[in-house]
C-alpha cells in the first residue's frame, strides 16, 4: 500500500471516483435538503398559519438563529481543516452529528400544547439555533470533501452535481411524503397544510431520514480517508491567529465573487421558498394533490441536472455555463406570476393552468440545480488558488463561508417573506378562497419583480469570478511542483 502522502497526490491528480462513492457522497446532501425544505417551505406556514404565531415573529426567530451561524460556521470550518484523527479531518464530525441533528429536528415539529406567543417564539428560536449549529457540524466537513476527492476541473462538477441533485431529490421526496400521507385533510380540516398532527408525523419521518442518510454517506466515503489530505502540523493557536488565518483565506477575490453570488442568490431562494406555498395554495389555488405533484416534479429536474451540469461544464466552462443557465432560469421563475398580473394566464381551475406551471417548473429547476452545482464547483477551484497564496489547505473555511451565506441569506429571505406578508396584511389562519382578491394581487405584485431583480444582481456578482479551466490547471501544476 502506498503512503498517505502518495495516495493524496494520486487522488489530487485528476482521480475519477467510482460511482458508489459519488452516490454515497450525493446522499450526504439529503439531510441538508430536508432541513432546508423544512425551514424554507414548512416552518413559516406551520408556525404562523397553523399554530398562530405572527409571521414576523417566525421570521425574527429564524433571523436570530442566523446570527449564531456567523460565529459557528467559520470556526467549525477551520476546526475541520486543522483536526488530526485516525478518521481524518472530516469524518469525525460527520459521525458525531448524525443523532443530535435527527433528535433536534424531530422536536422542532412538536412544540408543547398551550404555549403563549412568547413561549412558542422561544421554542422555535432555541430549536432553530440547535438544528442550524448541528447541521453546520456535519455539512461543512462533508461539503469540504468535494475539493479533496479530486482536483479535476470537470470531475468536481460531476461530484457536486450528485450532491445538488440528491439534496433536491431527498428534500422533495420527504416533503412529498409529508404532503401525501401526513398533511392531508380530515373531517375537521379542509386543507392538509393546516393539519397540525400531520406536521408532527412528518417531523418523525424526516428525522429518521436525516440520521440514515448521514450515516450512509459517512460510511460510503469512509474508504477514501487514507486518500484525503492530512491535517497540517500542529502549532500553537490563539483566537487572534485563528481569525487572522480565516480572514486571510476568505480575502481571495474569486472567493468573494462566489460568496456574494451565494449571499444574494440564497436570499432570493429563501424569499421564493418562504412564499412558495402561499403562491401555490393561495395565488394559484392548487389542490393538495397538485402541490404534491409539483413537489415530485422536482425529482425529474434533479435527474436531468445530474447529466446536464457536467456536460455544460465540459462544453462551455463553469462560469459561462452558469451565467447562461442563470439568465434563462431566473427569468422563467417569476414569469407566470407576472403574466397573471397582466391577465395573460389561464384562470384558476382551468385544466391547462397546472400543466403550464409544472412544465415551466421542471425546465426552470433543472437549470437552477445545474447553476448551483457549477457555482459550488467554482468554490472547489478556489481551494488551489487560496493554497498558493496562503500556503494552507482551507477547504473547510471556504465551504463554511458558502454554507453560512446560504443559511444566512435563506433565513433572511424567509424573514423578508414574512415582512412582505405583514406589509400586504395577508390574513393569518385563513384558507384559500377566503383571502380578499386585493391581498392575492399584492402577493403576486411583490413576489415577481422582487425575485427577478435579486436574481439579476446575483448574476452580476458571478461575472466577477475569474478562474477558468486554464488558470485552474496552472494552479494545480504549480502546487504539484512544490515539495
Amino acid at each position: 500500500m502506498v503512503s498517505n502522502k502518495e495516495d493524496s497526490k494520486a487522488t489530487h491528480a485528476g482521480f475519477t471516483l467510482p460511482f458508489w462513492n459519488k452516490f454515497a457522497y450525493g446522499i450526504g446532501s439529503i439531510p441538508y435538503g430536508i432541513k432546508d425544505g423544512g425551514f424554507s417551505y414548512f416552518v413559516l406556514i406551520y408556525y404562523s398559519q397553523v399554530l398562530g404565531l405572527p409571521a414576523q415573529y417566525v421570521g425574527l426567530a429564524l433571523f436570530i438563529a442566523m446570527l449564531f451561524d456567523a460565529i459557528s460556521d467559520p470556526l467549525i470550518g477551520y476546526w475541520s481543516d486543522t483536526i488530526s484523527s485516525p478518521l481524518g479531518r472530516r469524518h469525525p464530525f460527520m459521525y458525531a452529528a448524525a443523532l443530535p441533528i435527527a433528535i433536534s429536528y424531530y422536536f422542532l415539529w412538536i412544540p408543547p400544547a398551550g404555549l403563549s406567543d412568547a413561549h412558542l417564539f422561544l421554542w422555535l428560536l432555541i430549536l432553530s439555533i440547535a438544528i442550524r449549529t448541528l447541521i453546520t457540524l456535519y455539512e461543512i466537513p462533508s461539503s469540504a470533501l468535494s475539493a479533496e476527492m479530486t482536483n479535476d476541473y470537470d470531475e468536481r462538477t460531476s461530484i457536486l452535481s450528485y450532491r445538488q441533485s440528491f439534496a433536491w431529490i431527498g428534500g422533495t421526496v420527504v416533503g412529498s411524503i409529508g404532503l401525501a400521507f401526513f398533511l392531508v385533510p380530515t373531517d375537521m380540516i379542509d386543507r392538509g397544510i393546516m393539519n397540525a398532527a400531520g406536521y408532527q408525523s412528518f417531523g418523525l419521518v424526516a428525522a429518521i431520514a436525516i440520521f440514515i442518510c448521514i450515516m450512509t454517506s459517512a460510511l460510503g466515503t469512509h474508504r477514501l480517508i487514507p486518500y484525503l489530505r492530512n491535517a497540517p502540523k500542529k502549532s500553537r493557536l490563539t483566537l487572534k491567529r485563528t481569525f487572522a488565518e480565516i480572514f486571510e483565506t476568505l480575502s481571495d477575490k474569486n472567493f468573494i465573487a462566489i460568496f456574494l453570488t451565494t449571499l444574494v442568490g440564497a436570499t432570493a431562494t429563501g424569499l421564493s421558498a418562504g412564499l412558495n406555498y402561499y403562491i401555490n395554495n393561495f395565488f394559484w389555488e392548487f389542490s393538495t394533490e397538485q402541490v404534491s405533484l409539483l413537489q415530485i416534479s422536482v425529482i425529474i429536474s434533479a435527474l436531468f441536472a445530474l447529466f446536464i451540469g457536467p456536460w455544460a461544464s465540459r462544453k462551455w466552462g463553469k462560469k459561462r455555463a452558469a451565467i447562461g443557465m442563470g439568465i434563462i432560469a431566473f427569468s422563467t421563475m417569476p414569469m407566470p406570476v407576472a403574466l397573471r398580473l397582466m391577465s395573460l394566464m389561464p384562470a384558476n381551475g382551468d385544466p391547462i393552468l397546472f400543466p403550464i406551471i409544472v412544465s415551466l417548473a421542471v425546465i426552470d429547476l433543472t437549470l437552477i440545480i445545474c447553476f448551483l452545482a457549477l457555482s459550488q464547483s467554482m468554490v472547489a477551484d478556489v481551494v488551489e488558488a487560496s493554497e498558493l497564496r496562503t500556503k494552507r489547505r482551507s477547504e473547510g473555511v471556504l465551504f463554511a463561508s458558502i454554507t453560512f451565506a446560504r443559511k444566512f441569506s435563506q433565513g433572511s429571505g424567509v424573514m423578508f417573506a414574512s415582512v412582505m406578508l405583514a406589509l400586504i396584511e395577508f390574513p393569518r389562519q385563513s384558507s384559500p378562497g377566503e383571502i380578499p382578491s386585493e391581498n392575492i394581487y399584492n402577493l403576486g405584485l411583490i413576489y415577481a419583480p422582487t425575485l427577478f431583480i435579486i436574481w439579476m444582481v446575483m448574476l452580476f456578482m458571478l461575472a466577477r469570478y475569474k478562474i477558468d479551466r486554464d488558470s485552474h490547471a496552472k494552479n494545480v501544476a504549480l502546487l504539484s511542483d512544490q515539495p
